[in-house]
This record gives structure tokens, C-alpha cells and sequence, in this order.
């Protein structure tokens, strides 16, 4: 390295400790580090990549990294079942839900609702503890199967205030629908969140009207982003999920959702590549040739592009997402997860791709 980027990558990193939780810190700092220094792209480029060795030797910000710097090891998540169901089943929005959902609530990972709560985190422990060693595990309680907001306060309150009562639970992760946060339930979460970390996870999938419709999400942009704006002003995690792939949308629209999500500096985002999964509305409208899924090599580069565009400060909780192999239709090369996060890393590291190159 020449004297000149030895002097910049001093100086910038001594900032960054300075500065870290401020939105966008690496990026405006390498902006006004080439104006100040007259570096070039290419010089610009190599500095900032040096810098992202930060994210434990991923060219990304992810989950697994963010977790072990906030809480000193490794975490899990795993999956329960708040047995509620969603208006857009129950008759209030809908009774089909979104065409991509199944049966199982977008849950289908997670335990059934048929014991009590620690009895759900009991095996869930158990099928963690399969994969993994030690005794001193710590997990997130991710309430993931449909609305898990979508109930009246009270049960609410006593479930997830059991939930963070368990001290192997570190935090509460809970999936729910921008449409079912009501100023009650926002205050719960608020006063859970002083216990313990509480993230809120959106299910978004898109910003583009048409696209929403055809999937039957059931509310408008503007339904989301007032719900996340009194989420943050409540002090919350927000995590947005965003699907890739979704029928008609072009990489540009796709890219766009991405963009508008950079563009507020959401604390995290699933990058979920849309699955077609038995029994699903979706299913019957693949088969009928409406559309076709993504090929791998055209995910790996819409991934990057992804990537790209998104701060440094945006914790990537999923990258792609594997749908149960019993229940997956298409894209088959999908349910090779191992295929997938490799193919991810193989592609992002010859292409010299990080998280917010694009935006220098």
C-alpha cells in the first residue's frame, strides 16, 4: 500500500471508531476522504474494501456478525408459533392471504402451536443444539409464523413478556405486518425493548402498487411507512423483508424497493428470493407459464447490484432464503442451500463486490 493510502486508511479508521453509529459513516467518510486526498475511483475503491474486513471477512454486513458484535458470541433464532393467524385470511383483508404464503403462515420453519410456549422453545433448543456445541447457547425468540401483532393487547403482552422471561432468550424477534401495529402495541414493544433488544420485521416484499396488488399484500406504501416511522420514533429495530423475483417486476423495479429501503437506512434486511411453494395461489399461476423464476446466475448478479446499494449500517439478516424442500416447486436450484451461500460468496468475491460500493 502507498503512503498516501496508508495515511488515509489510518485516518479514516480513527474516524470511524469516532463516529461509528452515525448513518452512512464509511461511505460519506471515503466521499470527503477523495475530494480531500484527489484519490481516484480505483484508489477510492481498494481503501473502502480494506475496510470491510470489519464484518468478520464477509464483503457484507450480516446477521451472524452484527449478533456476535452486540452480544460477544454467536446467536441463534429460532422459531415459534404465537398462534395467530392474519387479516388477510381471516376475512378482514382477505381469506386467500398473499399468493406466495403457505399454509403455514410464511412459518413453516418454525414449531407448532400445539404446546406451550416453553415446551416450542424447548425443541427448538433441541433441533439447535443437533448443529451445534456448548452449553452456554443464547437465542432469539422469533415469533415468524403469519401476524404476530395481529391479536388483542393483552394476549400480546402476556406471551411476549413470557417470551423475554426465559434468560437463555437474549431478544424477541417478531414478524408481523405494517398494517397491524396499532399506538398499543408499539408501546408494548417499546417497553419489552427495555428488557431486551426487540426487532420488528415488515413484511414489505415491494414498493411498486401494481406488484402489491397482484400479490395481495393489502395495503399501500404509505400504510408502511407510517408504521416505521412511529416504530423508530418508538426506539425499535425495524428488519424489512423484500422478495426478488416477484411476477412482472423488472431488476429495475426490484433494485428500486432496494434503493428506497437504503435511502431510510432500515437497520436490517431480508433479501429473500421468491420461492414457489406447494399449495399456494402462486403455484397455479407458475404453472400456467404467467412467469418464470430466476436462474442462479441472474440472483448472483441481481444480488451484488443489491448489495451495492445498500449503507454499510444495514445489517443483511438473509441473502436468499430456502423455502422446505418438501414443499418447493421452483427454482429447484434453490433448495441447495449450501450451493446458494457459496455461489454468493464464490460470485461477490470475484467480482470485488461490498455493501455500499455503489454509493461513494
Amino acid at each position: 500500500m502507498c503512503c498516501k493510502e496508508n495515511f488515509i486508511f489510518v485516518v479514516i479508521s480513527f474516524h470511524i471508531f469516532q463516529a461509528v453509529s452515525k448513518p452512512l459513516t464509511l461511505v460519506r467518510l471515503m466521499r470527503q476522504a477523495s475530494r480531500a486526498f484527489n484519490l481516484n475511483e480505483h484508489e477510492s475503491e481498494r481503501i473502502l474494501y480494506m475496510l470491510q474486513t470489519d464484518w468478520g471477512g464477509k464483503p457484507y454486513h450480516s446477521l451472524d456478525y452484527e449478533l456476535k458484535k452486540q452480544f460477544g458470541k454467536k446467536i441463534y433464532k429460532i422459531s415459534l408459533d404465537g398462534g395467530m393467524t392474519c387479516p388477510n385470511r381471516d376475512g378482514t383483508l382477505g381469506t386467500g392471504g398473499c399468493i406466495f404464503c403457505s399454509a403455514g403462515g410464511s412459518g413453516d420453519f418454525a414449531e407448532k402451536r400445539t404446546s406451550s410456549l416453553k415446551e416450542q422453545m424447548d425443541l427448538a433448543k433441541t433441533r439447535v443444539r443437533r448443529k451445534i456445541s456448548g452449553n452456554d447457547n443464547s437465542y432469539i425468540a422469533y415469533f415468524q409464523s403469519y401476524t404476530n401483532t395481529y391479536a388483542p393487547l393483552p394476549y400480546l403482552e402476556q406471551l411476549f413478556t413470557e417470551a423475554v422471561s426465559f434468560p437463555e432468550i437474549c431478544g424477541l424477534s417478531i414478524g408481523t405486518r405494517p398494517d397491524c401495529l396499532p399506538d398499543g402495541t408499539v408501546k408494548l414493544l417499546a417497553e419489552l425493548n427495555r428488557k431486551k433488544p426487540v426487532w420488528v420485521e415488515l413484511g414489505l416484499q415491494t414498493i411498486h402498487e401494481d406488484t402489491a396488488k397482484l400479490i395481495r399484500r393489502g395495503y399501500e406504501l404509505p400504510v408502511f411507512e407510517d408504521a416505521y416511522r412511529r416504530l423508530k420514533a418508538a426506539g425499535l429495530t425495524v428488519i424489512v423483508h423484500v422478495i426478488l423475483g416477484l411476477p412482472g417486476e423488472s431488476k429495475e423495479q426490484m433494485l428500486k424497493t432496494v434503493r428506497y429501503l437504503g435511502a431510510l437506512h432500515v437497520d436490517g434486511i431480508k433479501l429473500q428470493l421468491l420461492h414457489v411453494l406447494k399449495g399456494t395461489d402462486l403455484a397455479a399461476l407458475y404453472r400456467s407459464g404467467a412467469f418464470r423464476t430466476m436462474e442462479l446466475p441472474e440472483y448472483l448478479e441481481l444480488i451484488g447490484d443489491c448489495l451495492k446499494i445498500l449503507p454499510p449500517d444495514t445489517v443483511i439478516h438473509r441473502i436468499s432464503g430456502d423455502g422446505p424442500k418438501s414443499l418447493l416447486i421452483a427454482p429447484e436450484w434453490s433448495g441447495n442451500k449450501r450451493l446458494v451461500l457459496n455461489s454468493i460468496a464464490k460470485y461477490l468475491k470475484e467480482q470485488k463486490i461490498y455493501q455500499g460500493m455503489g454509493l461513494l
